[in-house]
C-alpha cells in the first residue's frame, strides 16, 4: 500500500465524512478475500497495513495442536517452538505469506469491494441524518418527475413525493424550491429512502412553528390540525397565558404570519380558532366563520348538534360540507347542524335556562371566535 492511498483515505474522510477506520476495514476484508482467491488458499489470514509506512503483509493464522490434520491451518508444537520455545497447545502462531505480486492483484481485486463499503457507509450516515428528521420539514429542490413520483433533491438524497402526497392546486417543474414534510424513512438494499408530503397536516403544524414564535417557544399550543390540502384548513390553537392571544399571534401584525402560510401553500384557506377543553364552546369555535346560536352536546355518542341562524345554515355546512367536516376532524365531535327554524320545529330549541347562545327575548346573539384568515 502506498503513502498516496493513505493520503487518499484522509481526504475521502474529510470529504465524504466517513471515518477512516471504516475504510480500513474495508480495505482489510477485501485484502484477505483477495489473498484466498488468487492464491487458492483457504487458512485464517490476517492483513497488516502499517499507515506510518504504507506496508501490507499478509499472515497466516495456525493453531498450534500435538498433531497436524490440516497444515493450512494447523501447526506442531515442535515447528511451533522452532519459532518461539513458549509457544503451548492451544496458541496461534502468525507466519508472514505476503505474495510478492500481492499488491497489484489485491488493488485489482479490492476496487469493487472498498467501493461497495464505502457506499454502505454512506448511505449509513444519511440514514442517520433523516432519521432523526422524520416528521419534520425541509426545504427542496424539485428535480424531476414521472407518473408515480416526483423527485425533490434535499441536499444528500432525492425523496420520493408520492402522487398522493401532491397538492392537487399545484404544478411543480424542475428547479421549483419547495417546503415539504418528512413522513417516512426506510433502509432499503439500495440505500435510505425518503418520502415526502405536501398534504399532510404536520406540514401545516410546522409552517406555524416556523413562523409563529410564541409557537415554537411553547407559549402557544396547536392542539389539533384537519386539512384538506390546497383548498382549505382548520387549526386550534390554546395557551396557558391570558395576556396572550393564541389566534392573535398566529395571525400576526396585518395578518401577515398565517399570509406567508397561505402563501406557501399556494392560497390554501386558512382558518384558525380557539381551543377549548369544553365542547360547547369548541364546536362552536370549530364551525368558524359561520355564527352558532347553540350547541347540545351527546357525550355517550361524542356527537353534537349545532344551531346556526337560518341564512349562516349553508356556510356552516360549507361547500360540499367541507366547513362542517373539518370541524368534525379539529374537534373530534360529531357534528349535525340543524337551522334554527328547524331546531324550533324539533322543539330542541331554545333550551329554557341552557341555552348558551339565545337571550331571552326571543332574539340570538352571534358567537364568533374568530375570523376567516384567507
Amino acid at each position: 500500500m502506498s503513502t498516496e492511498l493513505l493520503d487518499a483515505l484522509l481526504i475521502l474522510e474529510k470529504e465524504k465524512g466517513i471515518s477512516r477506520d471504516v475504510i480500513i476495514d474495508a480495505i482489510e476484508a477485501a485484502l484477505v478475500s483477495a489473498y484466498k482467491r488468487n492464491f487458492n488458499q483457504a487458512q485464517n489470514v490476517r492483513i497488516d497495513l502499517n499507515l506510518g509506512n504504507g506496508t501490507m503483509k499478509v499472515f497466516a493464522r495456525k493453531d498450534v495442536v500435538e498433531e497436524v490434520f490440516d497444515s493450512r491451518l494447523e501447526i506442531s508444537v515442535e515447528d511451533a517452538r522452532k519459532i518461539n520455545p513458549a509457544y503451548e497447545i492451544g496458541d496461534v502462531v502468525e507466519l508472514e505469506v505476503t505474495p510478492k505480486d500481492f499488491g497489484r492483484i489485491a488493488a485489482q481485486t479490492a476496487k469493487q469491494v472498498v467501493t461497495q463499503r464505502v457506499r454502505e457507509a454512506e448511505r449509513g450516515i444519511i440514514y442517520s441524518e433523516f432519521i432523526d428528521r422524520e416528521d419534520d420539514i425541509m426545504t427542496g429542490i424539485v428535480q424531476r418527475q414521472d407518473p408515480r413520483f416526483i423527485y425533490v433533491n434535499l441536499g444528500k438524497i432525492e425523496a420520493l413525493l408520492p402522487q398522493s402526497e401532491q397538492m392537487p392546486n399545484e404544478t411543480y417543474k424542475p428547479h421549483d424550491r419547495i417546503k415539504v414534510y418528512i413522513t417516512k424513512v426506510e433502509k432499503t438494499t439500495k440505500g435510505p429512502q425518503i418520502f415526502v408530503s405536501r398534504t399532510h397536516p404536520g406540514l401545516l403544524k410546522r409552517l406555524f412553528e416556523i413562523e409563529v414564535p410564541e409557537i415554537y417557544d411553547g407559549t402557544v399550543e396547536i392542539k389539533s390540525v384537519a386539512r384538506e390540502a390546497g383548498d382549505r384548513s382548520k387549526i386550534s390553537v390554546h395557551t396557558e397565558q391570558t395576556e396572550v392571544d393564541p389566534v392573535g399571534a398566529c395571525v400576526g401584525p396585518k395578518g401577515t404570519r398565517v399570509q406567508a402560510i397561505v402563501n406557501e401553500l399556494k392560497g390554501e384557506k386558512i382558518d384558525i380558532v380557539e381551543w377549548s377543553d369544553d365542547p360547547v364552546t369548541f364546536v362552536a369555535n370549530a364551525l368558524s366563520p359561520s355564527k352558532v346560536l347553540d350547541v347540545i352536546v351527546d357525550e355517550n355518542e361524542k356527537a353534537t348538534t349545532v344551531v346556526v341562524p337560518d341564512y349562516q345554515l349553508s356556510l356552516a355546512i360549507g361547500k360540499r360540507g367541507q366547513n362542517a367536516r373539518l370541524a368534525a376532524k379539529l374537534t373530534g365531535w360529531k357534528i349535525d347542524i340543524k337551522s334554527e327554524t328547524d331546531a324550533r320545529d324539533l322543539g330542541i330549541y331554545p333550551r329554557m335556562n341552557n341555552s348558551l347562545f339565545a337571550d331571552d327575548d326571543d332574539d340570538y346573539d352571534t358567537f364568533e371566535v374568530t375570523e376567516d384568515y384567507e
